[in-house]
């Protein structure tokens, strides 16, 4: 297994511990996590901040393996799929918590999870047709947009949230709008496929 794909499959456990950290009734085990008021303003729980760093971490290493792949021409279907895999256990894990929680509307990772859904069969068709549908600039767009977005939302915005200005908010629906318009332009780059037998 090369260096990227070991990154890949550590951003996987990550991403694992992650979720599990979150919905863990810590209570249960006698745990709490103390909250803090920051500047008088902001109210933080620490468990958010502690899966926020997590989040960062995971996030990090995704960017991490596919530019060492890149690089260093270690790119293999081993790591397409992983990656792949790993992105959608820890974006779609995190917003479904976030969403749950009272963070985020459910909506949001509705939009998401069905759009992925959308894209991966998409794929797979065009695969089967020989066509190998490379990632746009509009979805690689929106991953970054949601990630970022994630991350702030999981320490509460901060510093946005002392001026005011939801940036996690902002940039989750434009992760949303861009998860949307990308599907379209997977959609018209292979309905030559997705229709070719009807």
């Amino acid at each position: 297994m090369n260096l990227p794909n070991k990154i890949t499959v550590t951003r996987i456990i990550l991403s694992i511990f992650t979720l599990i950290f979150l919905v863990l009734p810590w209570y249960q085990f006698g745990v709490s996590f103390p909250m803090y008021t920051f500047m008088g303003k902001v109210v933080v729980n620490s468990k958010y901040v502690i899966a926020g760093v997590l989040f960062v971490l995971a996030s990090l290493t995704d960017f991490l393996d596919g530019y060492i792949a890149r690089s260093k021409n270690l790119v293999t279907d081993f790591g397409k799929v992983m990656d792949a895999i790993a992105d959608k256990i820890l974006v779609n894990g995190v917003l479904i918590i976030l969403a749950y929680n009272g963070f985020i509307n459910i909506a949001i990772p509705i939009i998401i999870i069905v759009r992925d859904t959308f894209v991966d069969s998409i794929k797979m068709v065009s695969g089967n047709n020989g066509k190998v549908v490379a990632a746009s600039m509009l979805g690689k767009a929106k991953t970054v947009c949601m990630m970022l977005g994630v991350s702030f939302m999981l320490f509460y915005n901060l510093p946005f949230e002392l001026i005011h200005l939801p940036l996690a908010d902002i940039l989750i629906i434009a992760a949303c709008l861009l998860s949307v318009i990308s599907g379209c332009e997977y959609y018209f780059n292979a309905k030559e496929f997705l229709f070719k037998e009807m």
